[in-house]
């Protein structure tokens, strides 16, 4: 193959980092942003914007819109144009805690494989930069308290920095993957373990306190998440409690070469954001 990669949601965490690690491995990149400078102009909204973004390109990672409508029209829209256009390898960025559905984004993996000649399913578990920055998560940390819904179950955080990684050897490889792809950290760990490596990391008392899923969604909406879409979020707790993500995978071995960076070492690299 041959051309540039299209780059879809390059300002966002995974695809800043595989835009990065596309040029690293030699790789013509096209980012793209609605409105970002010197990247490719594309917007969901306003599909006059798609044909030249998607010109001559060799494949497209995409991340679909997070606008809290149904994805489903305006990304089967986009892979039609990509399939018409001969682009032939799609590689979407989903999650690990989404049921396959009819609607919504669950719908996106099968609209992907039903479409795309050449296509992988990335299935991150949940992010560790979650714990730094402005997320629910980060601040319930620097405040020294931690809310969930997940009671005792498990999560195998994993790095950005792997998925992306990841993101790179599927969209580069000779052969097409065609896979579904879970991408996990080296081991799993409760949010009372989180609590106590970021207490150990910062020298300072941080507790988990485990609530109803009811109780979680309000808090969410309490702090800045838009309350229709916190009961769905508050939901995906359930599953983490009741065992759905206590799981580890061998993908970002597998593919890179290399072990997936490990929860203490990230929080051990990004103690002065914890500490702020």
């Amino acid at each position: 193959m041959s051309g540039p990669v299209l780059v879809l949601g390059a300002t966002g965490t995974t695809g800043s980092r595989v835009a990065g690690r596309l040029r690293e491995a030699g790789a013509e990149v096209r980012p793209a942003s609605r409105s970002a400078a010197g990247m490719t102009a594309f917007d969901w909204r306003d599909d006059s914007t798609w044909p030249a973004a998607l010109d001559g390109v060799r494949g497209v990672y995409l991340v679909s819109p997070t606008d809290g409508g149904d994805p489903v029209p305006v990304v089967s829209r986009f892979l039609t144009t990509v399939v018409r256009l001969g682009v032939r390898r799609v590689v979407l960025l989903s999650s690990s805690a989404l049921p396959e559905v009819p609607t919504g984004p669950g719908a996106l993996p099968g609209l992907v494989r039903s479409t795309a000649p050449e296509w992988a399913v990335l299935r991150p578990s949940w992010f560790m930069t979650n714990t730094i920055g402005s997320t629910p998560l980060a601040g319930g940390l620097r405040a020294g308290e931690v809310r969930t819904a997940t009671g005792d179950g498990k999560v195998a955080f994993v790095d950005p920095d792997d998925i992306a990684a990841v993101a790179v050897e599927v969209l580069l490889a000779p052969r097409p993957v065609n896979a579904d792809l879970v991408l996990t950290g080296p081991s799993a760990h409760s949010y009372a373990e989180l609590c106590a490596m970021v207490a150990r990391t910062t020298g300072r008392e941080v507790r988990h306190v485990s609530v109803s899923t009811g109780e979680y969604a309000d808090h969410l909406a309490a702090n800045g998440i838009p309350a229709a879409y916190a009961p769905l979020l508050a939901g995906l707790d359930e599953g983490i409690r009741h065992g759905g993500e206590d799981r580890v995978t061998d993908t970002v071995q597998r593919l890179t070469g290399r072990a997936p960076r490990s929860l203490r070492r990230f929080l051990d690299d990004h103690a002065a954001a914890l500490s702020s």
